[in-house]
C-alpha cells in the first residue's frame, strides 16, 4: 500500500513457545522479511511478570517469542516449519533441560488462517512419521504478550559464548542435528 509516496510494509505477529527463548530467537533473526524477534511471556494470568515469577511456573505463562513480520516477504507457513525444527514437539513437560510449564512448547495463533495453517502443520508432522511419539505441542488463541526484561533480548547476540554453551548443553543442538541434520542446529 502506498501513502504519500512511501511503501507501508504489512506487518503481523506470530507467537512461538518453544522453551528457552534465548534458543528461540537466532533461528528467526536475521531472515529475510523479519522484523523483529522479541523474548517475552504468554498464556498466563499475571500481569507483567518478571523471570523470576514465570520460571516459579505459578503464573500460568509460557516463555515465548513473538515475531514481527511482513507475510509477503516470509509467509506464515515458512516460520512454522522453521518453528517445528527448533523444538522436540513430543514433550509435553518442558523442553530440553528446562522443565516445567513456563518451558512447554506452543503455536500461539493471532486469527484463524494462522490457526487453521497451525493445525495443518502439526498434522502434516504427526503423520511424516518423523517421531515415533506423538505431537504434543497445542495450538491456542494468542494472549497478551509481555516482552520480557532487556537482558533476556537478542540474547545470543549480547552473550555469544554463554549462549553457544547453553544451546549444546541443553541438549537442544544434539536433538535438532539428529532429527533435522546438522544444517539447523546452529
Amino acid at each position: 500500500m502506498k501513502r504519500g509516496g512511501i511503501v507501508e510494509e504489512k506487518h503481523q505477529f506470530a507467537t512461538f513457545a518453544g522453551g528457552c527463548f534465548w534458543c528461540m530467537v537466532k533461528p528467526f533473526d536475521e531472515l529475510p522479511g523479519i522484523i523483529s524477534v522479541l523474548s517475552g511471556y504468554t498464556g498466563g494470568t499475571v500481569e507483567n511478570p518478571s523471570y523470576q515469577q514465570v520460571c516459579s511456573d505459578t503464573t500460568g505463562h509460557y516463555e515465548a517469542v513473538q515475531i514481527t513480520y511482513n507475510p509477503d516477504v516470509f509467509p506464515y507457513e515458512k516460520l512454522l516449519e522453521l518453528y517445528w525444527l527448533q523444538i522436540d514437539p513430543t514433550d509435553p513437560g518442558g523442553q530440553f533441560y528446562d522443565r516445567g510449564q513456563s518451558y512447554q512448547t506452543a503455536i500461539f495463533y493471532h486469527d484463524e488462517t494462522q490457526k487453521k495453517l497451525a493445525e495443518e502443520s502439526k498434522k502434516t508432522l504427526q503423520e511424516s512419521g518423523r517421531f515415533n511419539r506423538p505431537i504434543v505441542t497445542p495450538i491456542l488463541p494468542a494472549q497478551t504478550f509481555y516482552p520480557a526484561e532487556d537482558y533476556h533480548q537478542y540474547y545470543y547476540k549480547k552473550n555469544r559464548a554463554h549462549y553457544q554453551s547453553y544451546h549444546i548443553g541443553s541438549g537442544r543442538a544434539g536433538f535438532i542435528e539428529r532429527h533435522w541434520g546438522d544444517n539447523h542446529a546452529k
